[in-house]
């Protein structure tokens, strides 16, 4: 198989244009608002998409929140057990496993 070099050409200039871009742009980042969070409360909707569709930032954020409350374990727990059977929810597996460990610690 042949690959156009032309392809090839219009690739490596848009490659190097893209890399321009990204270096000459400033890139601030702020943390995810979730669609469901309001007024930063942490309701079940808004765990279930922090848990996920967060990034890093917003996973230290869920975990100061339920460090400091409690009640945020009981409401992370019944946003996770749904997931359970899923092998592939691992992002719920991770937080069913961290609730459990630091209920007991509790």
């Amino acid at each position: 198989m042949r690959v156009c070099p032309h392809y090839l050409l219009f690739f490596s200039r848009r490659l190097r244009r893209s890399r321009k871009m990204r270096l000459s742009k400033i890139v601030v980042q702020f943390t995810m608002l979730h669609r469901h969070l309001n007024h930063q409360r942490f309701t079940l909707a808004a765990i279930d998409d922090v848990i996920s569709c967060g990034r890093w930032q917003d996973w230290a954020d869920l975990r100061r929140a339920v460090l400091t409350d409690r009640a945020l374990m009981d409401k992370v727990e019944r946003v996770c057990r749904p997931y359970a059977s899923d092998p592939y929810a691992q992002r719920h597996h991770f937080w069913m496993h961290y609730v459990e460990e630091h209920r007991t610690a509790a």
